[in-house]
């Protein structure tokens, strides 16, 4: 494993397969979504009990999953970089922190929005909310030493560790339902009983999330090639002053 990954250690090599990934994955975003929405708008039937507002459900729960995902992502990079030094791990990790503060904000947005009918409240500080804000706090948290240590070896560090201790909150906002009593529903797809919603239902809803994943990898390629290229730069522009001197 650490020989195939030595060879994306590159820069140069790395954007040779980034660059193609990053412009499919583009496409089969905006496509996927866009199926996954004319699925939920218009062939998805309503809940019987939440109606119309249960189509909240499919922002809500994919951006909670790519929340998750992004985290457990920045977890293994950080891990990566910290075992072999990799920068490009830590460059991945970094530039996927805003795309997880934007999932994680949208993730809690539109819990709130769908609160308001089902529970009557926009907020309740159960478990599993509760959490996940903590989430979000730990994302703001990665940010402000990324920007604070751009080009510091030890903030590399600081930024590596703290991933990974905030990766102890990810098995409590998964099994926060399973522990204490809260008012958020318990997991319906995966679950020791199998899958408890409908067909109609779960196509939309796996296509929305097929389709925020697509653009997750769109998004880090995308912030990650232009990162390169900025250091690319920046490096020969002072090559060319030494030069100069």
């Amino acid at each position: 494993m650490f020989i195939y990954l030595h060879k994306f250690a590159n820069p140069g090599r790395f954007l040779k397969v980034a660059i193609p990934v990053k412009k499919i994955s583009g496409f089969l975003s905006i496509l996927t979504i866009f199926v996954g929405l004319v699925f939920a708008l218009f062939f998805s039937p309503p809940d019987y009990q939440q109606k119309e507002t249960v189509r909240i459900m499919y922002i809500h729960v994919p951006c909670a999953w790519m929340s998750l995902m992004t985290y457990s992502f920045i977890f293994f990079t950080s891990t990566f970089f910290l075992i072999w030094k990799f920068p490009i791990f830590l460059l991945m990790a970094k530039e996927s922190v805003t795309i997880g503060i934007i999932f994680t904000f949208s993730a809690l947005f539109s819990g709130a929005l769908w609160g308001k009918p089902t529970w009557g409240t926009y907020w309740v500080w159960d478990a599993r909310l509760t959490s996940f804000l903590v989430l979000f706090f730990i994302f703001l948290g990665l940010k402000l030493i990324k920007d604070t240590f751009s080009y510091s070896s030890r903030g590399d560090a600081i930024f590596s560790y703290l991933a990974l201790i905030g990766g102890v909150n990810l098995p409590i906002i998964k099994f926060s339902v399973d522990w204490w009593n809260t008012l958020h529903q318990p997991a319906s797809i995966l679950r020791t009983g199998g899958i408890s919603i409908s067909n109609e239902m779960l196509l939309p809803l796996f296509l929305m999330a097929l389709g925020f994943l697509f653009l997750f990898t769109y998004t880090l390629l995308l912030s990650v090639e232009i990162k390169i290229k900025e250091k690319k730069i920046m490096f020969s522009g002072k090559n060319r002053s030494k030069n100069n001197v």
